[in-house]
């Protein structure tokens, strides 16, 4: 009994072992073919990508061209604006220099009209207090109204009621008025160079903006040019861009005469 049933055993057990390889391998194909065949149907239902065609490109790149002269178009525009208020403060920049040079030279004059002053010398007065508070008061009085006149800052008037750089008031009045009034002079000085350097900041600013608002209308123009033969857009595209503004290459005629005194 024994014999027979390891004899079944022996001769059975390759057989179905041999089926079911078959099947695994049979699912396994089939599943290849299930996985595989919608990639392969979708690659040929799916049409190529059509060309373009000459008509369609040429569009295509007619509208590129025109969409770029309108944005260069309105740079331009914005730059010759830019242009514009850059020069319009050059303008205002000239104005300060030529209005602090009148004051500087409204002050050297005053200031030279103490300069010979010093070889004299200073009035008999008697020096007792009474005599050295008036000249106190004097003095006061002389560079509150310079303060008040803008001639002097909060800092000198204070340095004159400090007694400090070089304000003693003891001395004679004449002395004290050519003090003031080379102060005065050197404020008006300070005053002017400070207003001769934001002037030539200006300029440059200004010019650097017109140049710039020149290259970026040369860009339009040629841009514009390029849409032709279509004359419409370019006279519409043209008309929007304002003139970019010219910055004299000179400095005022005053400061070119100052130039001594910095």
């Amino acid at each position: 009994m024994e014999t027979v049933v390891f004899y079944q055993f022996v001769t059975e057990v390759p057989q179905a072992a041999a089926i079911w390889s078959a099947l695994f391998l049979l699912a396994l194909g089939v599943l290849a073919v299930l996985v595989a065949r919608p990639e392969r149907d979708r690659l040929t239902d799916d049409p190529p990508p059509p060309v373009p065609t000459a008509r369609e490109v040429a569009a295509a790149d007619t509208v590129d061209r025109h969409r770029y002269a309108e944005e260069v178009t309105v740079a331009a525009a914005g730059a010759a604006r830019t242009a514009g208020r850059r020069r319009d403060a050059w303008l205002t920049a000239q104005d300060q220099v030529e209005r602090a040079w009148t004051r500087y030279d409204e002050a050297d004059a005053a200031a030279r009209r103490f300069a010979g002053s010093g070889a004299l010398p200073s009035p008999d007065t008697p020096r007792t207090p009474a005599e050295y508070a008036s000249r106190e008061r004097y003095l006061h009085r002389a560079a509150t109204a310079a303060y008040w006149r803008g001639d002097l800052t909060m800092a000198q008037l204070g340095d004159v009621f400090g007694r400090r750089r070089g304000w003693d008031p003891r001395r004679h009045p004449v002395e004290q008025e050519a003090l003031l009034s080379r102060v005065i002079r050197d404020a008006r000085l300070a005053d002017y160079q400070a207003a001769a350097t934001a002037e030539r900041a200006a300029w440059r600013d200004a010019d650097l903006a017109a140049s710039s608002a020149r290259t970026l209308a040369a860009e339009a123009a040629a841009a514009v040019a390029r849409l032709r033969p279509s004359p419409a857009p370019v006279r519409r595209l043209v008309r929007g861009v304002p003139r970019p503004a010219v910055v004299a290459r000179r400095l005022p005629a005053r400061a070119l005469r100052a130039r001594s005194v910095m």
